[in-house]
């Protein structure tokens, strides 16, 4: 086991702040953009392409600055994206130019590939490994309160004073994010690494250490993304109103954010198993998946909150396993490329969902996903059971 000193709690808050700044920043934007292009024809292809923009730039980049962090060490590269988010939100602001807002957005989503990957590697160099779920736990649960309070609050913000009004809140919780850590946040000096041959890479990403909670991340951040999009229109078959869907969809998020800490805290202690809160989260998940069927809004409830509370499970143990089972100095590219996973999955959950139901209803779609939920569940319990076994990617390449 390696020990690290233990970091006071305000050292970690500007990180879990930054996680916030990335959740908020693409949520409060993209809950609104069908507002701006409309509708029909060609505006949803605009819609679809701005909403992709932000991902699509995250998905290309966060490897890249994962492994530059890893490289010059991670607080640079923090204070580098959350000062380029802030002026890539303020550009906007001056340009005064709706016709700006797809590079501003591909420029956030750039900004937040850097400082992402940063803040997770930088949260777990700063927390001992018996302190490593609730540390995580506490960085999801901000970030889940970005996504919960971005389309509330995006929403009213632009209905206020337009998206130049957004855009210079955002910028100005970047630039405040970026000088409470620039004055908080230690530096951390890279740490001595070995030669790594794109062989080397390859073996470490494609160990079980790394495959299975990056697919249990994936998993859980699909089902996340099915809950938001999927549970309004089940919701509006059963004759709930948008209001009563949305304040669903909020307890989801809620109830996610309100877990991942508990689960967290239940790991250090050794309450929970990686494996087994992984499988568990994911099986709770699929269960809430299948519960939307239910005819009458309690179904839609249950579901949201099943949802919330596997999504909740999984995230917080997900991300330590990865911590504790990289080689510290390459923490940075482990989750900017476990990153990537979830970004997946936040895309490709949806489409698989979206695509069956076209075929054969909504019930059988989130039916499908459910299975895929349990497939990745049992790999979790069959291959993190051992994990503590010799694995390549819980070594120091040489």
């Amino acid at each position: 086991m390696t020990v690290r000193p233990r970091a006071s709690r305000h050292t970690l808050f500007p990180l879990y702040a930054a996680g916030f700044v990335t959740a908020f920043g693409a949520h409060s934007i993209a809950a609104s953009l069908g507002g701006l292009t409309g509708s029909v024809g060609s505006q949803l292809l605009a819609l679809g392409l701005l909403l992709a923009l932000y991902d699509g730039a995250e998905v290309l980049l966060k490897p890249v600055f994962g492994t530059l962090a890893d490289r010059i060490g991670p607080r640079p590269v923090l204070l580098g994206g959350l000062i380029g988010f802030a002026i890539a939100s303020g550009a906007f602001v001056l340009a005064d130019n709706p016709g700006w807002l797809g590079l501003a957005r591909f420029a956030q989503g750039a900004a937040a590939a850097a400082f992402s990957p940063a803040a997770s590697a930088m949260v777990s160099r700063l927390t001992p490994d018996d302190a490593q779920g609730r540390a995580f736990g506490s960085y999801g649960a901000w970030k889940g309160l970005g996504y919960t309070l971005g389309p509330l609050l995006g929403g009213a913000l632009i209905w206020v004073s337009g998206y130049n009004l957004l855009f210079a809140v955002l910028g100005g919780l970047a630039a405040a994010v970026a000088a409470w850590a620039a004055v908080v946040v230690p530096t951390l000096a890279p740490l001595p690494r070995t030669r790594q041959t794109v062989v080397d890479l390859m073996r470490r990403l494609g160990s079980r250490s790394f495959l299975v909670p990056t697919a249990a991340l994936a998993g859980s951040t699909g089902v996340l993304a099915v809950g938001v999009g999927f549970i309004p229109v089940a919701g509006s078959d059963h004759g709930l109103g948008p209001l009563v869907t949305g304040a669903i969809v909020s307890l989801l998020a809620l109830t996610a954010s309100l877990v991942q800490p508990r689960a967290g805290r239940a790991r250090d202690v050794g309450k929970i198993s990686d494996a087994t809160g992984i499988a568990l989260g994911l099986g709770i998940s699929a269960i809430g998946l299948v519960t939307v069927a239910i005819p009458g809004p309690a179904g839609i409830v249950i579901a949201a909150a099943l949802i919330g509370i596997g999504v909740g499970l999984v995230t917080p143990l997900g991300f330590a396993h990865l911590a504790q089972h990289s080689p510290k100095e390459r923490l940075g590219q482990t989750m900017g490329s476990a990153e990537i996973g979830r970004e997946l999955g936040d895309a490709g959950g949806p489409l698989l969902v979206g695509a069956i139901a076209g075929a054969a209803g909504l019930s059988l779609g989130l039916v499908g996903l459910a299975v895929i939920l349990g497939v990745v569940a049992l790999v979790a319990v069959v291959q993190l059971g051992n994990a503590d076994e010799a694995d390549p990617i819980c070594t120091t390449e040489r």
